[in-house]
């Protein structure tokens, strides 16, 4: 009797294993491919925070420079030359010697040498882009030569007028943009780190293409209203407060837009049940 339950039983079988080898290895492959990005992902993001911080430190200065750029006035006006008025803007004639276009990354630095006579020596302007002045500019020809504070701010030729690169205000307007860009990319790398790292869990909810494309068009679209608002508002914190109420505007109907297919199906679900 205990025999032919033995033969009846068989031989012993060992436990089956939770995953297979190959699955085993896969998902430690994946799970280690997931840390990498929760961690390059925090690191690019905390560097563009760290270079959005040192552009905020530098831009005050620029700023005020900038403003009062705009509040000078012509020394003809008032009757005296720069060092005697300060702040006013001074001009001058000068003859053009020759122009230059240098290679400088993916495009060019133009350059104008110019000469103001009276046993002055010759001196290189360089211009923002190629129009409207540098590009009609020959040797020998006249043009009047605008300075601020001992700086070539604008060249005039005629009716047509050309910014220097000196000049106060452009370049302080896109070190605010691109500060205000680098602040809002490097805060959603920096939670998309912590999102990414909470989806590691294992039973985490599979991710849904909403939960990617909605905050992407929601980053993007955040980032045009800082560039719009450091090109039209001329007060730092007025474009931070109208950059801060236009992220919270998006990242809100982020929220909603996401929330809202989950609801759907909550309420679906509750409908069917018996």
């Amino acid at each position: 009797m205990t025999r032919d339950r033995a033969s009846s039983t068989g031989p012993s079988r060992p436990a089956p294993s939770a995953l297979p080898p190959h699955l085993s290895a896969s998902a430690s492959a994946s799970a280690s491919a997931g840390l990498k990005g929760v961690v390059l992902a925090a690191v690019v993001g905390s560097v563009m925070l760290l270079a959005s911080a040192v552009l905020f430190a530098l831009l005050p200065g620029q700023l005020s420079e900038a403003r009062d750029f705009r509040a000078a006035r012509p020394c003809a006006e008032l009757g005296g030359s720069a060092a005697e008025n300060g702040d006013c803007l001074a001009e001058r004639p000068a003859t053009v010697l020759g122009t230059e276009a240098r290679r400088r990354g993916k495009g060019h630095a133009r350059w104008v040498t110019l000469d103001p006579g009276r046993g002055s020596e010759p001196f290189h302007v360089r211009l923002r882009g190629e129009r409207p002045v540098w590009e009609k500019l020959a040797p020998g020809d006249r043009v009047t030569v605008s300075s601020w504070r001992g700086r070539t701010v604008q060249v005039v030729a005629g009716e047509a007028r050309q910014d220097a690169i000196d000049r106060p205000g452009p370049g302080a307007i896109v070190r605010l943009a691109v500060a205000l860009a680098l602040l809002i990319v490097g805060c959603v790398f920096v939670r998309s780190a912590f999102w990414w790292n909470g989806r590691r869990v294992p039973g985490a909810p599979a991710v849904r293409a909403a939960q990617v494309t909605v905050p992407m068009v929601a980053t993007a679209s955040a980032v045009g209203v800082a560039v719009t608002a450091a090109v039209t508002v001329e007060s730092l914190p007025l474009a931070l407060l109208a950059t801060a109420a236009g992220c919270a505007v998006l990242w809100a109907a982020s929220a909603w837009l996401l929330r809202r297919p989950a609801r759907g199906r909550t309420a679906r679900g509750t409908v069917s049940a018996p």
